[in-house]
């Protein structure tokens, strides 16, 4: 009985961590990189990498047909912007980095790799709404009040990729695209 309470207690006691990790987006970047070339170019290429690891999760793990198609149209567009933002960076003069994923964004990746499979579509989903709210913010504005203007061009070519997978994202998990499919 001791052991039946002792568990009972460790699972009350972290219930509300599980729930507050569940479904996760990653976190939206800093302030700065929405005017100041280096912080907007990191920021994008992180945001991009996110879509990228995070849909080709996606093809491996879920099931839902429609969802797939999301990951694979935005696998092949993410490669595209990051590709646009890299080339723009450069004809600013600047060395970018590799884009890399910053601790929050590896998370939920990993959330993505974990989590059950009955809940994927809906994790997935959860994400990616949030994430690409971010993303359009971080576009626009760098777009209108950006430092640097070949990236500022290449970041107002973003905001209708980037509206587009908003857009699908938020029918898909209202049910537009989901079918019978967990979700």
């Amino acid at each position: 009985m001791r052991n039946h309470s002792l568990v009972m207690l460790a699972f009350t006691i972290s219930a509300p961590m599980f729930a507050a990790s569940a479904q996760t987006p990653p976190p939206p970047p800093p302030t700065e990189a929405k005017t100041s070339a280096a912080p907007y170019v990191k920021a994008a290429g992180m945001s991009d990498l996110y879509e990228i690891n995070s849909s080709q999760v996606a093809m491996e793990r879920s099931q839902n047909p429609a969802i797939r198609r999301y990951a694979a149209m935005l696998i092949k567009h993410h490669q595209m912007t990051t590709a646009s933002t890299m080339a723009a960076a450069k004809k600013a003069g600047m060395s970018p980095a590799k884009p890399m994923l910053d601790p929050g964004a590896s998370a939920s990746v990993r959330e993505l790799q974990t989590v059950a499979v009955a809940n994927f579509d809906r994790t997935y989903l959860a994400q990616q709404v949030p994430a690409h709210q971010a993303a359009l913010d971080l576009h626009m504005s760098y777009g209108r009040d950006g430092d640097q203007p070949a990236l500022r061009a290449s970041a107002k070519k973003a905001v209708p990729i980037v509206k587009q997978h908003l857009a699908a994202a938020e029918k898909t998990k209202d049910g537009g695209m989901a079918g019978n499919h967990g979700m």
